[in-house]
């Protein structure tokens, strides 16, 4: 899953990148307004972190330009501008969580969990479908006959884009848009390799590639 973060502290920015990193996220980082309005209409993100006092304008107003362009991407203000009015005014522009500095990392975490959850219509807290459950704390898979992989940073993410959708044809597209970083391999080809990797702990059909279309996380094995 990716997260934008529109921070203008440079430390902070780069913390969060780190600290959402080891919890699975593929991140990248906007140090001003205008830079996150740009990636937020043009990368296809699952959540954004934004801050409102950017130095080039408010958060308030990219949020505004987001949701009139239609673009219904979750978003989570992080801001030191807490008080009630203020929290007001940001659900009032679209936002669809509100967390004020200073804050701690775990919160935000979790909070960007239920804002995912909340999009794919997942209603319980783990990620499971018939024959696996995903360990989102430990970043690995526990089968039904009791055993259990521990997965890479890619690994993980794949599996947990394809537990969020089920049985939906993902295309390789979409699937790297989600699994990677802006900056990061984003060649589609090495998609194959992590999903042949998926098939080999899950079991082979598991996976079906659809030709032409992408592959299908079965429901049920």
């Amino acid at each position: 899953m990716r997260v934008l973060v529109v921070e203008d502290n440079p430390a902070l920015a780069e913390g969060l990148k780190q600290d959402l990193g080891h919890a699975g996220f593929a991140v990248d980082c906007a140090f001003d307004a205008r830079e996150g309005l740009f990636m937020g209409t043009q990368e296809p993100y699952d959540v954004v972190v934004l801050d409102l006092g950017l130095p080039d304008g408010c958060g308030l107003d990219v949020l505004r330009a987001w949701r009139t362009r239609g673009n219904d991407v979750p978003v989570l203000i992080l801001t030191a501008w807490d008080a009630w009015h203020q929290k007001v005014d940001g659900f009032n522009a679209g936002a669809d969580d509100y967390l004020g500095k200073p804050f701690h990392v775990e919160e935000l975490i979790a909070r960007i969990k239920a804002l995912i959850r909340r999009r794919h219509a997942a209603v319980h807290p783990e990620l499971s479908v018939e024959g696996m459950t995903l360990d989102e704390e430990r970043q690995q898979v526990s089968l039904n006959d009791g055993t259990v992989h521990q997965l890479t940073g890619t690994e993980f993410r794949l599996l947990r884009y394809f537990l969020l959708n089920p049985d939906k044809v993902l295309s390789k597209t979409r699937l790297t848009e989600h699994v990677y970083e802006y900056d990061g391999d984003r060649d589609s080809n090495v998609i194959e390799v992590y999903i042949k990797r998926l098939r080999g702990l899950l079991g082979k059909d598991r996976i079906e590639t659809r030709r032409g279309q992408g592959y299908v996380l079965r429901g049920k094995p």
